[in-house]
């Protein structure tokens, strides 16, 4: 069910400069410097923010970035993490297709892909962030060392990012069909809290770009 939309969410973003970043020509390959941390892991379509805010907790060394959209789901994860003081996430409330302009080449070392739209239709194809127009700005801002992490409850949104990725020449690390029957301790969305009540399995895999390609 789509979240009702918020009236004062773009009001509260610019409220709160400090965590929703939008100087982003200051940040640029300075972000670790800026936020004195030696590793940055981007989630692409935060939602409420459950999942990087659990990550963030329990990795005070890494800045977290969550990248949402709608101002009205990220205000969710912004008041969590304002509840918590939480001091090593931040937020950008973008759009993905503009990923190359709010970091560096190489200054990115992780990113995270839960539950994203699958954009069934052929004609939107190029909107899936596992597209190959994602994958060519992933791999400007992404490290040599970093990966990408996905979960979905769509399998063919699976199955067309393992093609994609395998047609990418990209090096599969993990892959797993029904993730939650082979794992334990996982850090879940809220979405995907909701699936595993419905028994519905999730796909996992983690991939990274192979050195020197």
């Amino acid at each position: 069910m789509r979240l009702r939309k918020d009236k004062t969410a773009n009001e509260v973003v610019l409220e709160n400069p400090n965590l929703v970043i939008k100087n982003f020509e200051e940040k640029i390959n300075n972000w670790k410097k800026i936020y004195k941390r030696e590793k940055i892991y981007l989630e692409i379509g935060m939602g409420k923010g459950k999942f990087i805010i659990e990550h963030a907790l329990k990795n005070k060394d890494i800045l977290f970035v969550g990248l949402e959209k709608e101002a009205t789901v990220l205000v969710k994860a912004l008041k969590k993490a304002k509840s918590l003081g939480i001091d090593n996430l931040v937020f950008l409330n973008e759009d993905a297709a503009n990923i190359k302009t709010f970091f560096g080449n190489k200054e990115i070392d992780k990113i995270y892909l839960n539950f994203s739209d699958p954009w069934p239709k052929k004609r939107h194809t190029k909107r899936r962030l596992t597209s190959e127009t994602f994958l060519m700005d992933y791999k400007f801002i992404l490290n040599e060392d970093a990966d990408i992490e996905l979960k979905t409850d769509n399998s063919k949104l699976f199955a067309y990012t393992v093609v994609t990725l395998n047609n990418y020449n990209m090096e599969f690390l993990d892959l797993s069909v029904d993730l939650h029957s082979e794992r334990e301790d996982v850090i879940t969305t809220e979405y995907e809290d909701k699936f595993l009540k419905n028994n519905k399995p999730i796909y996992f895999l983690k991939v990274k770009f192979r050195n020197g390609e």
